[in-house]
């Protein structure tokens, strides 16, 4: 199995569009209302919301290959386009999602190591998400490794408050 990865682009929003609908509703279809589902689908990845995320100078989109087949992505925030007050000497993963058929292959971990060379070469201190809170196996393997939870934040799923759990790593 050869993995790679690769920046995304401005040319990749469609391919972004698709493959973020599609692990999200993998991910969580089953625990939300479908009205609920198509309305975050369609607030969080239609074109404008997408070309102007992947335009942010301070946001990063990575899509990862399994033999060349896309997988899956991982978008990272630093400074002001974290989506929670966090200082500067953080770095936030946003999303990491990878598609049913390549879960457990070692991607997420992949995914994950890249933010974290990226956050070192950045100088941050710490590394942090929020992942909802009853994504029980994303909790997990973020335990596994190295991440604690430190607080909570609201999610809007349609118009569900839902919460995630904030959980962090030191990297010093």
């Amino acid at each position: 199995m050869t993995i790679t990865i690769r920046k995304c682009t401005r040319d990749d929003v469609p391919q972004l569009q698709e493959i973020g609908c599609i692990t999200f509703k993998e991910t969580f279809q089953d625990q939300n209302s479908p009205e609920n589902m198509k309305s975050y689908l369609e607030k969080a990845f239609n074109t404008p919301q997408v070309e102007k995320e992947i335009a942010a100078p301070s946001s990063h989109f990575f899509f990862v290959y399994v033999n060349e087949e896309l997988a899956g992505y991982l978008k990272v925030n630093t400074d002001e386009a974290q989506t929670e007050e966090m200082g500067e000497d953080s770095f936030e993963i946003e999303r990491i999602y990878i598609i049913d058929k390549y879960q457990k292959h070692g991607l997420g971990k992949y995914l994950l190591h890249q933010a974290i060379e990226m956050a070192l070469e950045r100088h941050k201190t710490n590394i942090w998400l929020g992942v909802w809170e009853k994504n029980e196996n994303a909790i997990a393997f973020y335990k596994k490794m190295g991440f604690e939870q430190t607080g909570a934040h609201s999610f809007y799923m349609g118009d569900e408050e839902q919460t995630d759990i904030i959980m962090v790593k030191n990297l010093e």
